[in-house]
């Protein structure tokens, strides 16, 4: 599949990428790497992995980072109290010593948490790394292994190697600097919010009932809207919910009525400091505008 098709394909799930993204996407499926997107929140990087794998019709594992991330939520741990079933039912039994310890540390008592269930299945899934600057520096270590060797380590059991390698999305909105060695393991591309004609195609794919003045409007307004110094600046998935406010409340025309245009800005403006600021004459100039 060339880039090109994939962003065809893409586009018929209803995800608009650009030509960099889809060229990204299509080398790390072809060169088996793992591919970090970076961006501001809102612009469509977690969306990516879930549309590619309805694209390839394979599972999505998806592991949402956090701080304090560790192997046991993240990769695997063992069933503690199974194991201790086990341990006083053998010894009810009289079976003691190696061939418990055995059974217990077997893969029957094995907790597969998402980048190991990544990697054991029958076919490639899409693994989702979600957020990974959320997660503390220490973790990056623990996808170390996996990102190059797609393998993981069990001091009771040895190794377990990928049966199939999974197509992995690494997603980042930049809070903090990730390390060199996650980095180099990665093809990197970065995400930034769509210009206006690839909104405009964002919105009349997810939302096709949406007239196409509406349709310019409400993007002209987003857009002149993230110009303003705001906190949280919406994102792609802000716009659609905008619009579908609009069309709820019957809304053809931004500059129709001022006063119901100001109470939908509650799906764009997501703090108290940003709807402080964006006042009745900020969004009356900004329709003005986008009118």
């Amino acid at each position: 599949m060339s880039w090109n098709d994939l962003k065809t394909a893409l586009a018929v799930e209803g995800y608009v990428a650009s030509d960099d993204l889809a060229v990204a996407l299509q080398l790390a499926l072809s060169l088996g790497r793992p591919l970090l997107l970076e961006g501001a929140a809102g612009v469509g990087k977690t969306e990516i992995a879930r549309t590619l794998s309805a694209v390839k019709d394979t599972r999505l594992i998806r592991l949402q980072c956090y701080e304090g991330l560790d192997a046991a939520q993240a990769i695997y741990e063992w069933n503690y109290q199974r194991q201790l079933l086990t341990i006083r039912a053998a010894a009810e039994d009289g079976e003691t010593g190696k061939q418990v310890e055995d059974r217990i540390f077997s893969r029957d008592f094995l907790l597969e948490r998402p980048l190991l269930a990544a990697i054991t299945q029958d076919s490639p899934p899409v693994l989702l790394i979600d957020e990974i600057d959320r997660a503390d520096e220490e973790f990056e270590a623990y996808l170390l292994e996996i990102l190059s060797d797609f393998q993981v380590s069990i001091p009771e059991l040895g190794t377990i190697t990928a049966v199939t390698r999974p197509i992995v999305i690494l997603t980042s909105n930049g809070t903090r600097d990730l390390s060199d060695a996650l980095r180099r393991r990665c093809l990197y591309t970065y995400v930034a919010y769509p210009d206006r004609a690839t909104e405009l195609a964002i919105l009349k794919a997810r939302c096709p009932e949406v007239e196409t003045h509406l349709a310019d409007q409400i993007i002209g307004f987003v857009q002149k809207l993230r110009e303003e110094e705001l906190e949280k600046t919406p994102g792609i998935a802000e716009t659609l919910d905008f619009a579908a406010a609009l069309m709820g409340l019957g809304i053809a025309d931004l500059t129709d009525d001022p006063a119901v245009l100001q109470s939908t800005l509650t799906t764009l403006l997501k703090t108290q400091s940003d709807q402080a600021h964006i006042t009745p004459e900020v969004t009356g100039r900004i329709a003005g505008k986008a009118a």
